[in-house]
């Protein structure tokens, strides 16, 4: 006999654990994209410096330097600062720090399309940026 047609309610006791397994989907997905959001801006700012991932002056747009007068590496190293910064944000303040990074990205993005090259970049951080928002939307969700 279901629980509908003798009019009592069924209860199901919810255990609290931070176990991957007892989490919800919700939960899950927050815990990924926050994860996802503090260490690849903290790695990628990083490798601004060192440039062992790719050499990253290849990716700015020479308008980015006419504007702010600074050799390409010298603008990768203020990018590099405010992307590590981003992943710290996310790490402490994540639904700032959500939108802190899709804005940049944003940027990113902006910054490809006058390049001219490197769409596939350019819509690579597209989807990442949807997934920063996403992550925003988690985090008003929890709070």
């Amino acid at each position: 006999m279901s629980s509908a047609s003798t009019g009592r309610r069924l209860h199901f006791p919810v255990r609290r654990s931070s176990s991957v397994r007892t989490m919800g989907g919700a939960e899950q997905a927050y815990a990924m994209l926050r994860t996802l959001y503090v260490v690849a801006p903290l790695l990628f700012g990083l490798d601004k410096f060192f440039n062992v991932l790719t050499y990253w002056p290849t990716y700015l747009a020479p308008v980015a330097t006419q504007i702010v007068p600074l050799s390409p590496q010298g603008f990768m190293y203020i990018v590099g600062a405010v992307e590590i910064a981003a992943g710290l944000l996310v790490a402490f303040k994540p639904r700032w720090g959500s939108v802190v990074v899709a804005l940049w990205l944003a940027g990113i993005i902006v910054n490809l399309l006058v390049l001219g090259h490197f769409y596939d970049v350019a819509l690579r951080d597209f989807g990442l940026l949807v997934g920063a928002l996403a992550l925003n939307r988690l985090t008003a969700r929890r709070a």
